[in-house]
């Protein structure tokens, strides 16, 4: 049965990006802090092999959740950015999670075969967008940033450049918190 908080969310999101998301502005780099920090929902999903990916076995991690689609215009643009990032973290305790919303192992697989670089960190499957529901998801892409503790500490809605230096000092930073 699928999800029509997810429809709407989509339906919306599509609404609103309209002639806009042609014009592509700029990835940005902004993110909002959870004051106070909340509990992340939990989380488990399989990827893209069949493996059960838990949200709650990667504390001790700085966890980057990322909600998203292939036919996302911004998700499309930041998705490089991301395996940028996961390459400049390789060896510290961050983990990259892709959520995708909705969409089949091989529509995800061909919008892979478009990107210059294939992403190397997970991607989730949530094929009834019911992973997505206890998320405070307000639109694709969403991002959660996961601090070591388990707990949400910034958010970022729409499309972001993930290997900015202002999101890798935020991660840097977080990755140094007690």
């Amino acid at each position: 049965m699928f999800n029509v908080r997810h429809l709407l969310t989509s339906l919306l999101f599509v609404a609103l990006a309209g002639p806009a998301a042609a014009a592509e502005p700029p990835l940005q780099f902004s993110y909002t802090p959870f004051k106070p920090r909340i509990a992340a929902p939990a989380m488990k999903l399989k990827d893209m092999d069949g493996q059960t990916v838990e949200l709650a076995r990667l504390r001790g991690k700085v966890v980057i959740v990322n909600f998203w689609a292939t036919w996302c215009p911004p998700c499309r643009r930041e998705f490089p950015s991301m395996e940028r990032l996961r390459l400049k973290m390789a060896g510290k305790p961050v983990v990259i999670l892709g959520v995708n919303e909705g969409e089949t192992v091989d529509m995800i697989e061909q919008f892979n075969s478009t990107l210059d670089v294939q992403p190397q960190f997970p991607i989730l499957l949530d094929p009834e967008g019911e992973a997505m529901a206890p998320w405070p998801v307000r639109g694709l892409p969403t991002t959660f940033f996961i601090d070591k503790r388990g707990r949400l500490a910034y958010s970022a809605i729409g499309g972001r450049e993930f290997d900015h230096p202002e999101m890798v000092r935020l991660i840097e930073t977080m990755i140094a918190e007690k």
